[in-house]
């Protein structure tokens, strides 16, 4: 077995001992202790330590104070992001997941209403912080990002084929690696190829403009995209986002504070709002003592 291939196998299988354990962390109702954590994925306690905080950024700890039902709530009061403003001072190309440099390409609506007639996807699974990923993508860039964590493989398969059925599929995934790895790991270079109606696309790129650890409101989206008293219309939209995760539909929340849906379920949108957020407070030095003590604690 080569180098490049032994590190692939340990790179997919940390994704998944973080999937199982913030799957685990999700489910309790109660905080769970890391000796617990730790036991569960049949690691020591500083071996478990290490690995979480150097894939999640922060303490297993930590990761539960995000994860409380009040964390929605408080992003809405203190990182609600008017989309214009956002726009005007350039968050839209630089909060965007932190290192990850995305470009996008919209299909034109007369190719959209062809149903994917004459278009190639190449799809694959992956490993992923929020579970197995199911990603499908052209020649342009990643098309679609489906997670399966709650629905399922199969049914996330069939959504995700039904968008565009007239196209045809191939099995691929080393057509995809560099872009997903780029995705996962928030480094390098990926693109976007949306593929949807014309309504669709403004409200996806509306959702491109939300900066990484904030969020923004369904009724907030529909002013940014011209269209204030549709806010069904838009909520549908953001629910058919066929890209989740890059064209970021888990940052829209109701005005209440609440999360409202996510069609890949809502643990992993809870999942995927306190990852961004603790990376957020990590890089802007707000947790980084915290974190450094936690670390050093565990090794």
């Amino acid at each position: 077995m080569t180098e490049h291939s032994m590190s692939d196998q340990e790179q997919s299988y940390h994704y998944s001992v973080i999937a199982r354990a913030i799957a685990l962390i999700d489910q309790s109702d109660q905080p769970l202790s890391l000796d617990d954590l730790a036991a569960a994925m049949g690691m020591s306690t500083a071996h478990f330590q290490r690995l979480f905080s150097a894939w999640v950024g922060v303490s297993p700890k930590r990761y539960q104070q995000y994860l409380r039902l009040g964390h929605a709530k408080s992003l809405l009061a203190e990182r609600f992001t008017t989309l214009e403003a956002a726009h005007a001072v350039g968050l839209s190309g630089s909060g965007r997941l932190h290192d990850l440099f995305l470009r996008w390409e919209a299909m034109s609506p007369g190719e959209f209403a062809r149903k994917g007639a004459g278009l190639r996807i190449h799809w694959g699974w992956f490993d992923s912080p929020f579970g197995l990923a199911l990603v499908m993508g052209t020649e342009k860039g990643i098309c679609g990002m489906a997670f399966a964590a709650e629905t399922g493989a199969e049914p996330a398969m069939a959504d995700m084929r039904s968008r565009w059925p007239d196209a045809e599929y191939v099995e691929d995934p080393m057509a995809l690696r560099s872009m997903v790895d780029a995705a996962f790991e928030q480094r390098g270079e990926t693109a976007l190829h949306m593929i949807g109606a014309p309504l669709q696309i403004k409200v996806w790129e509306a959702l491109l403009r939300i900066p990484s650890g904030h969020v923004s409101t369904y009724s907030e989206i529909a002013q940014s995209v011209g269209s204030p008293r549709a806010v069904r219309a838009v909520g549908t939209a953001v629910g058919r986002n066929p890209v989740s995760w890059l064209i970021p539909c888990h940052r829209a929340l109701r005005k209440s504070g609440a999360l409202g849906g996510y069609h890949w379920g809502l643990p992993v949108k809870r999942a995927m709002l306190a990852y961004e957020t603790l990376r957020e407070d990590a890089a802007s030095g707000k947790d980084g003592a915290r974190n450094q003590a936690a670390l050093a604690a565990a090794g």
